[in-house]
């Protein structure tokens, strides 16, 4: 089967230049062909001066004052429907690679018929492409292509380097890299998993009981050891003692979908662990007792309630996963896991405290990841290899994410700016599923209507932004920083990949729970 059809969706882009090309000039100031991102604040002069004050009147001046901005939004757009496809890129590449191979038995050219002794079988160079752009990790990279040419197009060679080296912040997707990598080794997964098994313990360990405490106590985790690192545990945890046991589908997706919420939520109880409040904390001097007040517990409560929820209606599952459980028990009764000494784990958590203190060092927690690397090497008879490629994955889907993340400014903050608190929260919940959640606070900490001078209308509307940003955080992979890290380590138990639709229908129902919790409770708080 041949891919004719795919580079319709670079050929779309053309009519887009094109367009922009010869949009008017005369509808504002020309944006200096060396500042990128387009200057927002310029844009602000010109409407005010002007009188332009409708939204679709604002949108239709900066796309015409600027018409790089709708060519970056065209392609983010794409980048998003390209994820939705994921699932469709992985079959084809499974086609190909399957009439490849039988074109190559039937011609002789396996690597047994080679004279050679390192010889291999012949790739397919489309099946690899099509398995590359069906990573739901490597899409918003991929598109990266696209969006580094237009503005080549748009502006020249200093302005492109100049973005990608002092705008975007390449902080967050190189901590999550390392985060992870420490996060899921032997150390810190046995001992999490010895943590929670105590929780465990008071239902005798069995898959209902290790299901309540992975997604209820694991997620809070995620406001001291970040998200990035609770979401690993929490995955390597849910894999280990309940998707290895072959659940139904409903319960596979409905167990994705809680574990994507609850995580994104869970890390509101302090003001330095998840990325959408770390965005918002500093500008607008939040602390921990503020998040724990206004957000905190009603996170705890909305976690809780939704669990409980899952758990009732998927009740008729967990004796089948028991009786699985038992058979597998069974089958390595006797067998016993080498124990890690105690100094070991601690030095790695260690290792892990470390990163997460100098969060916004890259140097000094990338020095501690390589002191780190040969720690493992030393102790190498108490740790399994450190897995690195799925972290960069995920690594790579933030960096991508960043990269066209500033770019959208000129349409989500006057978006943002013209809410009201409910109409707010609903906004920036739906966003959020488009966008990464930190995405949306760091626009909105951009917004003059938000800053902590506007005195109590600016804090409702503080309150709205970032409790809408966290509540959607589950309803998509890369709705939350963290969701990918989950996506790449349970990929593996879905047939054909993670549907986003079904993704998106097990994530609903926590996220009305959060939602209920976040707006009916917002006066307590």
């Amino acid at each position: 089967m041949k891919m004719k059809w795919f580079p319709l969706f670079l050929m779309f882009l053309f009519p887009v230049f094109s367009f922009a090309a010869g949009a008017a000039p005369d509808h504002g100031p020309s944006e200096d062909t060396t500042v990128l991102p387009p200057s927002i604040s310029d844009f602000q002069s010109y409407e005010q001066e002007h009188g332009i004050d409708t939204l679709w009147g604002i949108l239709k001046h900066r796309v015409q004052a600027n018409p790089f901005n709708l060519v970056a939004t065209v392609i983010f757009l794409l980048a998003v429907l390209h994820t939705f496809m994921a699932g469709f890129f992985q079959d084809l590449a499974h086609k190909i690679e399957e009439k490849h191979r039988r074109e190559i038995e039937e011609a002789g050219r396996t690597a047994d018929a080679k004279p050679y002794h390192n010889a291999k079988d012949d790739t397919s160079f489309s099946a690899t492409l099509c398995h590359f752009l069906g990573e739901v990790e490597a899409i918003f990279g991929i598109w990266c292509i696209p969006l580094f040419g237009a503005i080549l197009y748009f502006y020249n060679w200093d302005s492109a380097t100049y973005y990608m080296d002092s705008v975007v912040n390449y902080t967050e997707p190189m901590f999550v890299v390392i985060i992870m990598a420490i996060a899921s080794t032997r150390p810190v997964l046995k001992f999490s998993e010895n943590v929670l098994g105590l929780l465990a313990g008071f239902g005798g360990k069995s898959p209902r009981a290790w299901w309540y405490s992975i997604l209820i106590v694991a997620p809070l985790l995620g406001s001291f050891i970040t998200e990035p690192a609770a979401m690993t545990i929490a995955a390597l945890l849910l894999a280990k003692t309940i998707y290895s046991l072959e659940p139904s589908n409903k319960f596979k997706y409905g167990t994705l979908g809680l574990l994507f919420v609850n995580v994104s939520v869970g890390g509101t109880l302090t003001h330095f662990a998840a990325p959408p409040v770390l965005m918002v904390a500093g500008p607008w001097g939040w602390d921990m007792a503020f998040m724990f007040l206004h957000f905190g517990w009603k996170a705890f409560l909305g976690i809780t309630v939704a669990t409980l929820v899952y758990g009732f209606f998927l009740r008729k599952e967990f004796p089948v996963l028991a009786e699985k459980a038992a058979a597998q028990s069974d089958m390595t009764a006797g067998k016993t896991e080498e124990p890690i000494p105690l100094w070991i784990t601690l030095v790695v958590l260690g290792f892990m405290a470390w990163t997460v203190f100098n969060l916004h060092n890259p140097p000094l927690f990338i020095a501690g990841f390589l002191f780190f690397m040969a720690f493992v090497q030393a102790t190498a008879t108490h740790q399994d290899d450190v897995s690195i490629k799925g972290p960069l994955l995920v690594g790579f889907f933030l960096a991508g994410l960043v990269t066209h993340g500033p770019l959208q400014q000129w349409w989500i903050a006057p978006v943002l700016g013209r809410l009201g608190e409910l109409s707010l929260f609903t906004g920036a919940t739906v966003l959020t599923a488009f966008n990464d959640n930190a995405a949306i606070t760091f626009l909105a900490s951009q917004v003059p209507d938000f800053h902590p001078s506007n005195g109590m209308d600016a804090l409702v509307k503080q309150y709205a932004v970032v409790a809408g940003a966290v509540t959607g955080g589950g309803l998509t992979v890369i709705a939350n920083a963290p969701n990918p890290a989950g996506q790449s380590l349970l990929n593996r138990f879905f047939n054909g990949g993670i549907s986003p639709l079904k993704l998106f229908l097990g994530a609903l129902f926590p996220t009305l729970v959060m939602a209920m919790a976040f707006i009916f409770l917002k006066s307590i708080g």
